[in-house]
């Protein structure tokens, strides 16, 4: 996982200071040796992290932690706001033109994942914000392109503009405007070309395109596992067109989080989005708060609360929410609940989000595979309608015929029935402790019990 090597070293050295009843200079000098280690080793720029360590310093031997209560939970605080001020401060909300469409060139290297960040970035504009986008095929260059870009746009149901790869990608791009104009769509989305390195004619092209359609936001696509060649990736982008926003990939993957780091504060603008996962719906909004809490091991709850109002449905979950209260949940809602958490994301992402979760004694070193779900789901479907509704049923021959049928260990069976009867007697002890009582619960947020 992202920033994981750098989170743990961070943590590290942090909670020396959290039982301090006092917090000595020579305490605040020894942290922040280690601080800047960590984010060197993280590929953080250089000048960034001696900025950032002289302003974490600075404040630590102040009065507002000489004279706290609690010394060692300010550093913490002053780590945090550092934190978020170096990866932006706030949230930097995509632009809205007065009079629609909307124009986003999308810039980048090859390989840095644009094309299809090009149509991640209109599936997030139409199921989070509810509007109409269109894609924009303008790689003649590369055939390849043009066909990915239609491929994505059919697996979303989104149009694509496209003149194929002899016409002038200014021509196209104009005369898709032209077309989103009269279609009455919400923004045009360019998929401009790409090079294998920056170079003269690629960026003379982009700044014809730019000059010709006076794009909302220009946002640059960069792989965050490239590291300090993000950055510079970045700055030359920034000098040539003047970017508006950068779109960080990859950073799912085993990525130390130096550009994420780095960034803002070499081209002073903003990371509006990051790219999770390779699915379609695997681009998220940029919180640099939020980013911190995580690096930091604080969780990231609301952003948990967002994805799962986002894929669980409501009605459903009121009433696998009734189901549990009366003890007559089943292995068919297990299932459909199961269906429901996959849906969200990888097990351990959502793990990362809860607080202190790297933490939890059992978990710090558990491997959170999601092929276990898979061989849940094979012996739940294993199972016959009447076994499913009333897990009594189950004797040893019906056991053995579900492993078969599954091709999972007998062990594995047992474990899973065991499971769900604890649970579901779980449940049953709650409702009598609640008196049948519905507490309040946040609309659309009914985190699947697994």
């Amino acid at each position: 996982m992202a920033f994981e090597g750098l989170a743990d070293r961070l943590q590290s050295t942090i909670k020396k200071m959290t039982g301090k009843g006092k917090v000595s200079e020579q305490d605040v000098k020894v942290m922040a040796r280690e601080v800047r280690l960590a984010l060197l080793e993280a590929d953080v720029n250089f000048k960034v992290v001696k900025e950032f360590v002289n302003n974490i310093r600075t404040r630590a031997v102040g009065a507002e932690v000489m004279e706290s209560l609690t010394p060692g939970q300010q550093v913490i605080k002053i780590v945090k706001e550092e934190l978020t001020a170096l990866m932006g401060g706030e949230q930097s909300k995509i632009a809205v033109a007065d009079r629609p469409p909307t124009v986003i060139m999308m810039v980048g290297l090859q390989g840095a994942g644009k094309t299809t960040t090009t149509g991640k970035l209109a599936n997030l504009l139409r199921k989070k914000h509810n509007r109409k986008p269109l894609l924009v095929a303008a790689d003649v260059y590369r055939p390849a392109a043009v066909d990915q870009l239609k491929t994505v746009g059919k697996q979303l149901n989104i149009p694509v503009f496209e003149k194929g790869t002899d016409a002038n990608p200014v021509e196209i791009a104009n005369e898709a405007i032209q077309y989103a104009k009269e279609e009455h769509l919400d923004y045009v989305i360019i998929d401009t070309a790409g090079r294998l390195h920056i170079d003269t004619d690629l960026m003379d092209e982009l700044y014809q395109i730019k000059q010709n359609l006076s794009p909302d936001e220009i946002f640059l696509v960069v792989d965050s596992m490239t590291g300090q060649d993000a950055v510079n990736v970045a700055e030359n982008f920034n000098e040539q067109l003047d970017i508006t926003g950068v779109i960080l990939t990859k950073l799912d993957g085993d990525t130390r989080g130096g550009a994420a780091l780095s960034i803002k504060s070499v081209t002073n603008k903003p990371i509006k989005f990051i790219g999770m996962g390779e699915k379609l719906d695997q681009l998220e909004d940029f919180h640099p708060d939020r980013m911190a809490s995580r690096i930091l091991g604080m969780g990231d709850v609301l952003s948990l609360i967002e994805k799962a109002e986002a894929t669980i449905d409501e009605k459903k979950a009121k009433e696998l929410e009734d189901k549990m209260r009366s003890a007559s949940f089943d292995f068919d809602d297990f299932l459909e609940q199961m269906e429901q958490v996959r849906s969200m994301g990888p097990l351990d992402e959502l793990l990362s989000l809860l607080p202190g979760a790297n933490k939890m004694k059992g978990l710090k070193n558990v491997q959170l595979d999601d092929k276990q779900l898979v061989h849940v789901e094979a012996i739940i479907k294993s199972m016959t309608k009447q076994e499913r509704k009333d897990p009594s049923l189950m004797n040893p021959s019906r056991k053995k015929r579900i492993a078969q049928g599954s091709g999972r260990p007998i062990a594995e069976v047992n474990r899973l029935i065991k499971q769900f009867n604890e649970m579901r007697k779980m449940m049953k002890q709650m409702s009598g402790m609640t008196g049948g009582k519905k507490g309040k619960r946040r609309k659309g947020f009914n985190f699947p019990m697994m």
